[in-house]
């Protein structure tokens, strides 16, 4: 057994707290719904970024390359200062939602370069620049473009030219769960020698500047007598005791509190001597007296004041541990040892993950997009019942609040650590993002996955009503129900990866997915003829409308993706419900309940239009449909992935299944016999396929190669690096419809958003989308599991190349990956036409997994660093292997490879 297996059963049987400690530090508290306490929800201004170094945070903290404990009381991360700055770099800047050309963006570049379940082992990548960070220039330049000008980003400035900036690794080392050793290198990457201020920090979350209790005891930390030569702090927290803080060399220790600079914020007395920002005066101002004399505060810095030579390096250690001990040499040979070990232990893991018949930039991008999963976890904290009605010790927040965002969440209580989207650019946690997390996850601690997946069902946070939270925006936004999907994913990736599936977890979770599942049923069915609505449903502007506000004039859009998610969510919980049964016939009843739902949503799916359905029998695909309040019925003949989603609703019956569950399968049968109005609509569940499967699905063999040659099409949805969630088509035949005398217009836009439909910051018009293309995988070897080689289709169509359907699941997945792998010319899609990441030594192999991707040429867009799902593509290499070489676009030369997803 691996060393890292082990510290997880350690873990997973609360022997070792190996998860005590880890990456749970935000990157932007600013901003954020949990900190704005304004009348108006305007959380941008209400806390931003200018601020964020004054002000104290009530909900969680942030900095750059930080660690903390699970419950964020003890934080440690790095400042910087290039002598230049008009402050320290505590924290990464970006543009605010109101300021961004195309909404909210991190303007910095880091990277995470490594990374372990358990946090043994941590690397990530700062490039700082040499001269004055450009911080006007963003927000000016930005705020002179418009929507249809690109985004302007750091490295557009030219402030990294002549490679003048440092490059600052971090690497963290767990001697043991309660001992974390910290190594900073900073490189010189000029021409020149250049001086750089590094300033390891560790400071407390202020948690008693809210609480009226006279009997709290304040944290501190403190400079204690040197050992060896060496500077040594006591940080004293009354959750954990003491701890120490060992410092290698002989820095400056600067000591202040983390508290709010009321006079630079508001022009209002400070409540005592020393500030948050006291380090940041001190350093940049010389301000000494913001600085603590009596060498003890709430955060205190090792100033580290170094000069490096032109492609030299200076390495700083210090070591964070549970006990004092003064004859221990803290940073000798053991210290390099553990590093060494650590190393050692996250190569080994990963060997057992990533195919090691692989090529290195193969394997390269899938560590890294593992590291960023392990990266993204985040303390998450917010009681929605405290923060509308104010802490006892601050001023109450404005009555307007009490109806404003969430009030409906009372409840609502989150005190956890969650895999978040992007921890810059979405510091919340999504629900269907979380879905899609885990399956990646799952590869690599699927005790997490499964803890993830159920914490969203716990009682503090799905509503009392069955709804699970969608986001921090807005928790009664409705996000697809992809959850049940992802619970018995990770099921099943366990069960494969051990030999044993856990039961217990599959129970628990189903029965909390049952009262979430009849809280769609109940709410998104508005005329209950099972054809579903949900609103925008995670794909922002994918509509002429937007989908989530009320429509004028009673008009209420039905949904083909709504009703598909709803189709899938029936199979999800029928699979499960099988599985359940093979231990406890008792669920057989429950899994005919679902065969039931599934029957009904599928009739009134495929009826067609005319018939009130969803179906277009002309045009060979689904549409969304309008309802207008004169009984019209408008189709929005939308060529988008709303009409691909019935893919999804696919499962496949292994032999002998319905054999071992006989109440299930008499129960079948009736439906067979007596209801053919119901079960002639699902695609081929009588007829056997491929080793005597049964196929359950929304879509049958002819309607699934009518939309596949739609589908497969290069002038519509395929790309050469996968499915567009618009048609091409569009481009040149824009939607157009009327509504209440106003046109509202759909074309085809591969880039960024050209309107702000749905805070337009984010694009569904064209662009190419990983959670909707790994579901498309999926489908697609779930057909090939059923059909075999008896579904042939073109792909790319038109091509004359036949291909089965497992052939175009791989050939998909191979498009995917090849948005991340260096090409001939060592070129990644992902990173466009940005030379520096193409073609510099220290560049080229870092790997930015961005939110969506340029429908034409593949280049990042949205979020720099949402491995959250995009690191799905890990689970792509390693399920499908490493993309076949051959140019994007062409056709998959007949490869036979075929996998089921496990």
């Amino acid at each position: 057994m691996r060393k890292e297996h082990e510290r997880l059963i350690q873990d997973k049987n609360r022997e070792v707290y190996w998860k005590r400690w880890g990456p749970y530090l935000s990157e932007r508290a600013w901003g954020t719904v949990r900190e704005d306490y304004s009348a108006n929800g305007d959380a941008w201004h209400y806390f931003t970024h200018d601020q964020a170094r004054s002000r104290t945070y009530r909900w969680n903290e942030d900095g750059i390359a930080g660690f903390c404990d699970r419950h964020q009381l003890i934080c440690f991360a790095l400042a910087m200062w290039n002598g230049q700055d008009p402050f320290l770099k505590e924290r990464l800047f970006g543009l605010s939602g109101p300021e961004g050309n195309h909404g909210e963006d991190v303007k910095e570049c880091y990277f995470y370069l490594d990374n372990t379940p358990t946090h043994s082992y941590m690397k990530a990548l700062y490039k700082y620049p040499q001269a004055e960070f450009p911080y006007q220039q963003l927000i000016e330049e930005n705020r002179r473009r418009t929507r249809l000008d690109p985004e302007f980003e750091l490295t557009d400035t030219g402030i990294f030219d002549e490679s003048r900036y440092f490059d600052v690794f971090v690497e963290y080392a767990k001697a043991s769960s309660e001992d974390m050793l910290i190594r900073i290198t900073a490189w010189n990457r000029g021409p020149e020698k250049a001086k750089l201020h590094l300033l390891p920090t560790i400071w407390f979350r202020n948690t008693w500047s809210w609480k009226d209790d006279p009997y709290q005891i304040k944290p501190k930390v403190e400079r204690m007598a040197d050992i060896h030569g060496m500077p040594v702090m006591r940080v004293y927290h009354p959750q954990y005791g003491e701890r120490w803080l060992f410092v290698e060399g002989v820095p400056q220790l600067l000591f202040t509190e983390n508290e709010s600079n009321l006079r630079r914020l508001f022009g209002a007395p400070n409540l005592g001597f020393y500030q948050k920002d006291g380090i940041n005066d001190a350093i940049v101002k010389a301000q000494r007296y913001r600085l603590n004399p009596e060498q003890t505060g709430t955060k205190a810095s090792a100033h580290y004041d170094i000069e490096i030579a032109p492609g030299e390096s200076a390495v700083i250690k210090l070591k964070f541990a549970e006990r004092l001990d003064s004859t221990q040499d803290h940073f000798g040979t053991a210290f390099e040892e553990v590093f060494r070990e650590r190393i050692f232990d996250a190569d080994e893991f990963y060997r057992d993950i990533i195919p090691q018949a692989m090529s290195p930039d193969a394997r390269n991008v899938m560590r890294q997009g593992l590291a960023g999963m392990l990266w993204s976890k985040q303390f998450y904290n917010y009681d929605v019942q405290t923060w509308l009605k104010g802490d006892p010790a601050q001023p109450p927040p404005p009555k307007e609040r009490r109806n404003g965002r969430n009030h409906e969440w009372n409840h609502f209580y989150a005190d956890d650590i969650i895999s978040m989207p992007d921890k810059w650019e979405y510091p919340w946690f999504a629900a269907w993002d979380l879905a899609f997390h885990c399956v990646a996850l799952a590869l690599l601690d699927w005790n997490f996955a499964k803890d993830q997946l159920t914490l969203l069902c716990r009682e503090w946070y799905m509503h009392p009503n069955g709804q699970l939270p969608a986001y921090e925006w807005n928790f009664s936004d409705v996000n697809p129900p992809v959850h049940a999907w992802a619970a018995h994913r990770v099921y099943q990736i366990e069960r494969r990866m051990t030999g044993k599936g856990d039961f217990a977890y599959l129970e628990r979770i189903f029965h909390k997915l049952l009262i979430n599942f009849t809280w769609w049923v109940n709410q998104k069915d508005m005329e209950g003829n099972n054809i579903f609505q949900g609103g925008f449903l995670g794909l922002d502007n994918i509509g002429a409308l937007d989908r989530s506000e009320k429509l004028p004039g009673g008009a209420f859009m039905e949904q083909s993706d709504g009703t598909s998610w709803m189709a899938g969510y029936s199979l999800s919980m029928l699979m499960i419900a099988l599985d359940l049964a093979m231990q406890d016939p008792v669920y057989e009843d429950t899994a005919i309940k679902f065969w039931e739902h599934f029957l009904y949503i599928v009739k009134a799916m495929n009826r067609g239009i005319d018939g009130e359905g969803i179906w277009d029998e002309q045009d060979g695909f689904y549409y969304d449909v309008l309802h207008v309040s004169d009984g019209e019925n408008i189709p929005m003949r939308i060529r988008s992935v709303v009409g691909l989603l019935p893919l999804f609703a696919v499962q496949t019956l292994e032999p002998g299944l319905l054999e071992r569950l006989p109440n299930f399968a008499r129960r079948i049968r009736w439906y067979l016999d007596n209801r053919p109005d119901l079960t002639e609509n699902i695609a081929c569940f009588e007829a056997q396929g491929v080793k005597e499967r049964q196929l359950l699905a929304m879509v049958d063999e002819k309607r699934l190669r009518r939309i596949l040659k739609i589908m497969l099409d290069e002038n519509e949805f395929l790309s050469p690096y996968g499915i567009r969630s618009v048609s091409k088509w569009h481009r040149d035949n824009p939607f157009r419809v009327q509504i209440a005398g106003q046109e509202h217009v759909v074309d085809y836009e591969p880039g960024e958003s050209t309107n702000n439909l749905f805070g337009g910051n984010s694009n569904w018009r064209g662009p190419i989308w990983f959670p909707i293309n790994f579901l498309f995988v999926e489908a697609l070897q779930r057909y090939h599991h059923y059909y075999g080689e008896k579904v042939r289709v073109e792909c790319p169509a038109g091509s004359g190349n036949l291909l089965s359907l497992g052939q175009v699941a791989n050939d998909i997945s191979d498009r995917l990956a090849r948005l991340f792998m260096a090409d001939s010319n060592g070129r990644r899609p992902a990173h466009g036409r940005n030379t520096m990441f193409q073609t510099d030594p220290y560049w080229k192999d870092l790997v930015l997994f961005y939110e969506y991707f340029h429908g034409d040429d593949g280049s990042g867009l949205g979020a720099s660093h949402q491995t959250g799902w995009t690191g799905l593509v890990a689970k792509l290499i390693q399920q499908n292997g490493e993309p076949q070489t051959r140019h994007a676009g062409s056709p998959a030369n007949g490869r036979t490879r075929a996998k089921t997803a496990k």
